[in-house]
This record gives structure tokens, sequence and C-alpha cells, in this order.
């Protein structure tokens, strides 16, 4: 869904109500956690959090908050929505003068505890969306080396012909939204460090 206004708490609604009940817009479901498809693009996004215990639970409370979409340009709804698989989300973002309103259903949820501990989830797009495919985001901390890192993984294409005129555009607006996702999960829980090194990459 595309607007020139930002859209209403009453359309928001609507459009999510009517997304809730559809299926995912592509094939490969859960895919991020194991190999992804062919025909897509696959991009990754990391930065080093910092170390140690209370940095991976702040960092995991602050996943759970949606942290990673207060990004300015970009805000979940409804806000509280639960890290729970099923669970179906609308983002709204404002680019290009342009705002979108895409809805996405947790596919699954992360949890796993040992000498690698990481939290996350991943969500997917519904048939609603410009772009159909799946994104990961999450925590992890590598008691090995004690380090703390937020990972975001994503394959996808487009499923608009808007996004398929715009695609230059499209692509750097998906990058732009991993460098601002990984600062803003650096900020909450680092208030006065200097923002280390985001690493990204596409195949």
């Amino acid at each position: 869904m595309f607007s020139l206004r930002k859209p209403t708490m009453g359309s928001v609604r609507r459009v999510l109500k009517r997304q809730a009940v559809l299926d995912f817009s592509y094939p490969a479901v859960g895919a991020t956690a194991t190999s992804q498809p062919a025909g897509y693009v696959t991009d990754r996004t990391r930065i080093m959090l910092g170390s140690g215990e209370p940095i991976f639970l702040a960092a995991k409370a602050a996943l759970q908050r949606w942290e990673h979409f207060r990004l300015g340009w970009v805000e979940p709804w409804p806000p509280e929505t639960p890290i729970q698989s099923g669970e179906v989300v609308a983002i709204m973002a404002w680019t290009a003068g342009l705002w979108t309103l895409n809805c996405c259903r947790i596919v699954y949820v992360v949890d796993e505890a040992g000498s690698i501990t990481r939290f996350g989830f991943a969500y997917g797009t519904l048939p609603g969306h410009v772009e159909s495919g799946e994104e990961l985001f999450q925590i992890e901390w590598d008691q090995n080396t004690n380090r703390v890192w937020y990972d975001i993984l994503a394959f996808s294409r487009p499923n608009h012909f808007l996004t398929r005129l715009a695609y230059p555009l499209v692509r750097h607006t998906q990058k732009r939204f991993g460098r601002d996702s990984a600062a803003a999960m650096f900020r909450a829980v680092n208030s006065a460090s200097p923002l280390p090194e985001v690493c990204q990459s596409t195949s």
C-alpha cells in the first residue's frame, strides 16, 4: 500500500485485519533458518553490540520492544506486538515522499541457550506487501569470545510494479534500513559509545 499521507490508525487496523487471514506471499517459508531460495536477493547486516550477558539481555529486551524498527522513518504497529509465531504486524515507512504500509507474519522465534546463546525472530511478507520474502532479526552472544552481535538476514524480491520500476531506490532503502536498524539496536544498549562498523553484504 502506497500513500501520500501517513496512514491513520483506523486504516492500519483495517489493512492488518484483511491481511491477517491471508497466507504468506512466497513459498520458501522458514528458509532464513536453512538456506535461502534461488531467485531472491539475500542481504546480511551485522554489528557488534558489546560484550557480556547484560548487553545480551538488554538487546533481547530491545528486540522484544521493536526498538530495531523505531527509526524515525519506520515504525511498527501495533507497537506492542508480541514476539510469537503467528503474530501479524504492520510496518509503516516514509521514503521518497511516500508512505508505505506493509504487513508481515512472524514465522518462527529463536530462543537458544548454550555456548552461543541466541534470541530473535523471522517474519514473512503477506500478499499486500510491496516486497516478497522473509527477514530474520537475531541477537547472538558467543560465550567463547563474550561478544554480542545483532544480525539481520533477509531474502526478497519485488511484489509490486512500483518496486520493480524503482528497484534501485528500493535497494538503497533496504540497505539504509539495515544500517539504521543496526544503529538503533546499538544505541538501545550503549548510550554513550561511538557506533562501530556496520557490516553489510549481498548475494
